[in-house]
């Protein structure tokens, strides 16, 4: 009898043991490819830069898009990882060089790492569309690196490295992003484009704002579409598993939240383009849809299908009137609508998660901690964003120098900081 006990134990322990393998490799695999998706992400960011803004700066978009990645990659593996993920205290994770400690026990840490390094990267990519056609290249490298180096990171570190904002009351809520990534970019881009100030002939001798029409729609769509399929690794991805029912139950919910949102946001800035403007324009509605994804990053498991319907169609209304507010009251040129998109709309979405989330938001009954956390969470992030982006800029701009030569400018950058074009014609 003895013998059979010991016999059933262990063929039960060999059991237990090869489910954890199991799971450990399904999580491990989902999260690599959901990784390989937010990495697609960068040529749907690249294709969106170059198509709304003109031909003759086209290589230099692409170029920042390739540096951004590789300069983030090594950049965060170096420092930003561990500043990020680090246990020192609430405010600052501490140094791990080259990234070395233990992080988790669930998966790989080079996995963990390489989700976290392709979504340092997105912050960073964001900044460029605003600061676009008349940025010094070399200066574009040097905040890429300051950005994956020390701001993301560190308030990155504050929601998603068991820092401050994890310890409130009621923890502050962004499942993948919206203020820790999106609004981030949109904050920096922000300060950099008012640094930088507008492109030439962007507002006239009275201050009128000038429309500067891209070169490509056929791209920037493309990009869109491309964005939106890799969103699909951003948001489900940030389940950080795949084994078990109550994993595959959220990776689903979040696949529609984050998909319905992106629709609803497309259909709402057409129909306000159209209401307004008298003719749907695909430009907007692009943005719209982006606008959309961005705003549902952040409750993207916490609301239900129809939370996230009524987040992306006020995502979508917001985004074209932040846009003709930056570009016609504060006169801020940004070419691409990043600010808009990313900065405001990621910081709605945050917010919205107080009201919409079916466990604690307002509309179920629950009260108002959760929107005071997000509150607080959306505040302090965009302070040390905008904080540090100033100083970033300003020193840039005064030693380095930030912008290029009027005649650069004039004449496209692709030749004068590459010498090459992107088109041979």
């Amino acid at each position: 009898m003895t013998d059979t006990l010991a016999i059933a134990a262990d063929k039960f322990s060999a059991i237990e043991t090869a489910f954890t393998e199991y799971a450990f490799s399904l999580n491990t695999v989902w999260v690599l490819i959901a990784s390989a998706l937010v990495f697609f992400m960068q040529a749907g960011f690249a294709l969106v830069e170059a198509g709304f803004t003109r031909s003759k700066n086209t290589t230099n978009i692409l170029f920042k898009n390739l540096m951004d990645f590789s300069i983030g990659t090594v950049a965060f593996w170096l420092i930003g990882f561990g500043i990020m993920f680090g246990s020192k205290n609430g405010f600052w994770g501490g140094f791990d060089a080259f990234t070395q400690n233990t992080y988790r026990s669930d998966m790989p840490d080079l996995a963990f790492l390489f989700f976290q390094t392709v979504f340092a990267a997105t912050a960073a990519t964001i900044v460029s569309g605003a600061m676009a056609e008349r940025t010094k290249f070399n200066a574009y490298l040097m905040y890429s690196a300051a950005i994956t180096l020390i701001i993301y990171p560190v308030s990155g570190h504050w929601a998603w490295g068991s820092g401050w904002l994890s310890t409130l009351v009621t923890p502050f809520h962004d499942f993948a992003g919206s203020s820790v990534v999106h609004m981030v970019g949109g904050m920096i881009a922000m300060v950099g484009a008012t640094v930088l100030g507008p492109r030439i002939g962007k507002y006239d001798k009275n201050g009128k704002a000038k429309a500067i029409p891209g070169q490509s729609t056929t791209l920037a769509t493309l990009g869109v579409f491309i964005l939106w399929i890799g969103w699909f690794g951003f948001n489900p991805g940030s389940q950080l598993a795949a084994s078990g029912v109550a994993n595959t139950k959220a990776i689903s919910l979040i696949f529609v939240t984050t998909n319905i949102a992106a629709a609803g946001g497309a259909l709402a800035t057409m129909a306000y383009i159209w209401l307004q403007y008298k003719k749907p324009t695909l430009s907007m509605t692009l943005n719209g849809a982006l606008a959309g994804l961005v705003a549902i990053t952040a409750g993207c498991d916490a609301v239900s299908p129809g939370g996230a319907l009524i987040i992306g169609l006020l995502a979508g209304i917001l985004v074209v009137v932040s846009v003709e507010f930056f570009d016609k009251v504060v006169k801020i040129d940004d070419p691409v609508g990043a600010i808009s998109v990313h900065g405001i709309c990621g910081a709605f979405g945050t917010l919205m998660v107080g009201f919409f989330s079916v466990s604690e938001g307002i509309f179920y009954g629950y009260g108002a901690g959760l929107l005071k956390s997000q509150a607080i969470g959306v505040v302090s992030i965009a302070a040390w964003a905008i904080a540090c982006a100033t100083v970033l800029f300003l020193t840039l701009k005064y030693t380095n120098g930030l912008r290029v030569e009027a005649r650069i400018e004039e004449e496209g950058l692709d030749i004068y900081e590459h010498g090459e074009s992107a088109y041979n014609f």
